[in-house]
C-alpha cells in the first residue's frame, strides 16, 4: 500500500502488511499481523518502521446487517531516532466499532465505522489521541477475494490538532 501527502504529488509511506487469524464462530475472532513500511522522516529521507498487532474481535449478526467490536494493541519501532525517546516502542490500544449492510442478491455491500487511538504505558496529555471515521463499499468478487473503496476522515489530537481525509482501496485474499 502507498500513502500519500501534498494532494497526492509526494509519497509519505509504502507498507506491506500480512497475518493470519482464526475464528472460533460466528461471534468470536482472533487475529494477528504484521507490517513493514518505509516512511518518510524528517530528514527527508525513507526509514523502516515495524508494527504488529493483535486483535480480538466479536461480531454480532442480524439479519442483513453485521455489527462488529474490536480491540486492537499493536507496537511499533523506528530504525530512524531524532532523539532518545524514538528509541520507545510506540503502543496503542485501538477501539474500532463497524456497522455492515449486506445487500442481498447486489455484490457491492456498505459499511460504517468508528475508531479512537489511546496511547498505553506512557503518560499522555490525552486519553485519546487519534480518531477515525470510515464509510465504504465492499465488492465480493468471488467467495474469498474482495475489494474494498473508503473514504476517511481522521482526527489527530497531539501534538495538536489537525484533520486528515483519506481515500483507500483494499483488496482481500481470505485462505
Amino acid at each position: 500500500m502507498i500513502r500519500t501527502f501534498n494532494n497526492a504529488s509526494e509519497i509519505e509511506q509504502a507498507f506491506l502488511e500480512g497475518g493470519v487469524s482464526y475464528k472460533f464462530n460466528k461471534y468470536f475472532s482472533v487475529a494477528g499481523s504484521y507490517r513493514l513500511t518505509d516512511k518518510l522522516e524528517d530528514d527527508s529521507e525513507f526509514h523502516i518502521r515495524h508494527k504488529w498487532f493483535a486483535d480480538v474481535k466479536g461480531t454480532l449478526p442480524l439479519e442483513n446487517f453485521s455489527f462488529s467490536a474490536r480491540f486492537r494493541f499493536q507496537t511499533q519501532t523506528r530504525t530512524y531516532f531524532e532523539n532518545e525517546a524514538d528509541k520507545i516502542p510506540d503502543y496503542h490500544g485501538r477501539i474500532k466499532l463497524k456497522t455492515y449492510y449486506n445487500i442481498p442478491g447486489f455484490p457491492v455491500n456498505p459499511y460504517l465505522s468508528v475508531e479512537t487511538f489511546s496511547p498505553m504505558f506512557e503518560n499522555s496529555d490525552r486519553f485519546i489521541d487519534k480518531n477515525r471515521f470510515t464509510s465504504g463499499l465492499e465488492y465480493k468478487i468471488v467467495k474469498k477475494h474482495s475489494v474494498e473503496a473508503e473514504y476517511i476522515f481522521q482526527r489527530d489530537y497531539l501534538p495538536h490538532i489537525s484533520d486528515i481525509h483519506l481515500i483507500a482501496i483494499n483488496y482481500s485474499i481470505k485462505f
